[in-house]
């Protein structure tokens, strides 16, 4: 399991969240549910998945009433089958009707990349390639996402263009197309950062380890350009295969000898996964 995420990551948007969706106040639940009413509830998976969101789920009953009370049966990274409780709330019943929306589409969504993220880690296994995230993640929520990532077993690429040098065709393109000047610029400029260069084509690959680069990533090549690539470069460098990856193709990839695959997927189209709330009877 990976490191919990810290509050103040995810807080503020939870409660963002519920601004958004109670507004003026639960015109439904104020007007059926007696204040005084206390219920039960079990977050219950309606498919088999890999957890991921439970600290802001029980964050947003929270939010709404404090003295909702929890207890987490599945914990983030861990597998639940149909049908299996992930976690149990009790308190106020306004407050978990009002907040229940809120909770479910955190975890849904958490739980979704988790849970495709296991699939691409199961089917490289034993291939000895690491699945990595990329920065094409929701607008506000790259924290939790690669959060998510992380409990699905895969690792987190960067995280912004802060701690990694990721040299591009848009970079050398201002440099007249010179992978060793830009390598040398960007060591000088940031010598405490992994430098990595995109690479279209063997040549540029086998250019960008020459200059030192630390990773190269190999983009968009063909099965025969990836193990040609990685002839070339030789062990000089890490190697990254990126573009195009599916289910279908990535064990195929990593059959390539290439050290880590880049899944944009990951958390740009991973689907929610189905979770319900039900009440308990009575």
């Amino acid at each position: 399991m990976p490191e919990p995420l810290a509050p103040e990551t995810y807080l503020p948007l939870v409660e963002a969240a519920l601004a958004e969706d109670i507004g003026g106040g639960d015109a439904t639940t104020l007007a059926l549910v007696p204040e005084a009413a206390v219920a039960t509830a079990a977050m219950v998976a309606r498919e088999p998945l890999v957890m991921a969101g439970a600290d802001l789920a029980l964050a947003a009953f929270q939010q709404v009433d404090e003295r909702v009370e929890f207890g987490i049966e599945i914990f983030d990274g861990q597998q639940a089958a149909l049908g299996q409780a992930l976690l149990r709330v009790r308190g106020p019943a306004r407050a978990l009707l009002t907040a229940e929306r809120t909770a479910l589409n955190f975890i849904q969504r958490l739980a979704g990349v988790a849970t495709l993220t296991a699939r691409f880690v199961e089917a490289v296994a034993g291939t000895g390639a690491t699945i990595l995230d990329t920065r094409k993640t929701t607008p506000g929520w790259r924290a939790l996402e690669k959060y998510a990532v992380a409990c699905g077993g895969g690792t987190n690429h960067r995280v912004g263009l802060y701690d990694q040098v990721m040299i591009k065709d848009n970079h050398l393109a201002a440099l007249d197309g010179d992978i060793a000047r830009a390598v040398a610029l960007a060591r000088e400029a940031s010598p405490g950062l992994k430098i990595e260069v995109e690479a279209d084509t063997v040549e540029q690959a086998a250019a960008a380890a020459a200059a030192g680069a630390d990773m190269i990533l190999l983009d968009n090549m063909s099965g025969g350009e990836l193990r040609d690539a990685v002839g070339r470069i030789g062990g000089r460098a890490k190697t990254e295969a990126s573009g195009g990856v599916t289910l279908k193709t990535v064990r195929d990839i990593a059959g390539t000898g290439v050290d880590f695959i880049s899944v944009g997927a990951l958390t740009h189209s991973a689907p929610s996964v189905d979770i319900g709330l039900d009440f308990d009877a009575g």
